[in-house]
């Protein structure tokens, strides 16, 4: 009984911390160090101080979550599921899958672990990492409010074509021995564990193990790519950055996209600041592109990537997502 509650009790807090973070961020940098609001180290510290309790209290409820929901799905199970299905059914299973699965930067491990371990091809695995953040809701819906449906309907139909190509290429070309040798070592560990029925207070407890053996590999990659991220948000000004790209030029896409990989911040973090590139003059393939490499091939979440896959398979992928950010960019200025 005992543990049954724990599980609701410690969501309750977890809520409570949660939305009052930026509160406490900001009592701390503007009140406790008395930092004077708007310079850019401000800025900086408070992106910081709020950002990273936040990202790692996300990765602890997800990983939690994640865990207990794994503890129904054997490796065999999800097995015989795919079973009779090709790759390529796969990889447009798995990212239709993508695009109704709350994804951030932090939720990559685990669930890059959990395909894994349920032996999901890496082209499988692949579709869903670059379907999820690229195609989510909240791009959708600023779309659809701001052009309308057919613009939303590209934008939704060209990031699920990519991510169905790009994780069917790298399925093709077959990289598993890029990947960090210790996901494997879960894999055929959880292979060669009997299969069982669990208790829930058993359940609980693989949840917990699972968030102790995950955050304590990747806590400080994600230290490090907030660190980075703050840095930018708060010394590189937003006036520059709308300069560099309001050129209606070729290389104002590509351009884009480098100056949106240092960056960190979620999708409704990144709206406003591309409705005031929009404003502007920057054009909408642009400013998506800019929007899309913030959101799907930031750095921190390269670093944070680092920890289960090896750096060639790295840049293949951030090659690929870059590729198909680029022909989305392309696209809208075309049409626009």
């Amino acid at each position: 009984m005992k543990t049954f509650i724990f599980p609701f009790s410690a969501l309750a807090v977890w809520i409570l911390i949660y939305f009052n973070l930026q509160v406490s961020a900001d009592f701390l940098v503007l009140s406790v160090l008395n930092l004077e609001p708007g310079t850019h180290l401000t800025e900086s510290l408070r992106f910081f101080v709020f950002e990273v309790p936040k990202v790692l209290m996300l990765l602890v409820l997800i990983i939690f979550g994640v865990g207990i929901i794994r503890s129904y799905f054997s490796a065999e199970k999800t097995r015989k599921a795919l079973e009779g299905k090709s790759t390529f059914a796969g990889n447009i299973m798995a990212s239709l899958l993508g695009i109704v699965t709350p994804f951030c930067s932090c939720s990559a491990i685990p669930l890059f672990i959990g395909f894994i371990e349920a032996g999901v091809p890496l082209g499988v695995t692949f579709s869903f990492l670059i379907a999820a953040p690229m195609i989510n809701e909240v791009a959708v819906i600023l779309l659809f409010g701001l052009f309308g449906w057919k613009i939303a309907l590209i934008y939704v139909s060209t990031g699920l074509f990519i991510a169905i190509l790009a994780g069917w290429i790298i399925g093709k070309l077959r990289l598993e021995h890029f990947v960090a040798d210790w996901v494997y070592k879960i894999k055929s560990e959880g292979s060669e564990e009997p299969e069982e029925q669990l208790s829930f207070d058993q359940r609980v407890r693989v949840g917990l193990d699972s968030v102790k053996e995950i955050v304590g590999k990747v806590w400080i990659y994600i230290v490090i790519g907030v660190g980075v991220g703050a840095a930018v948000h708060g010394f590189v000004p937003e006036k520059m950055m709308a300069d560099l790209m309001g050129q209606n030029a070729w290389y104002s896409v590509p351009l884009s996209v480098l100056i949106g990989v240092p960056l960190y911040s979620n999708a409704a973090g990144i709206i406003p600041i591309v409705s005031v590139l929009i404003e502007k003059g920057v054009p909408m393939g642009t400013a998506l592109a800019f929007m899309m490499s913030v959101i799907a091939l930031s750095l921190p979440e390269m670093i944070i990537l680092k920890k289960v896959l090896k750096l060639p398979l790295i840049f293949i992928f951030a090659g690929i997502v870059a590729t198909g950010i680029m022909i989305v960019g392309f696209l809208f200025n075309w049409i626009m």
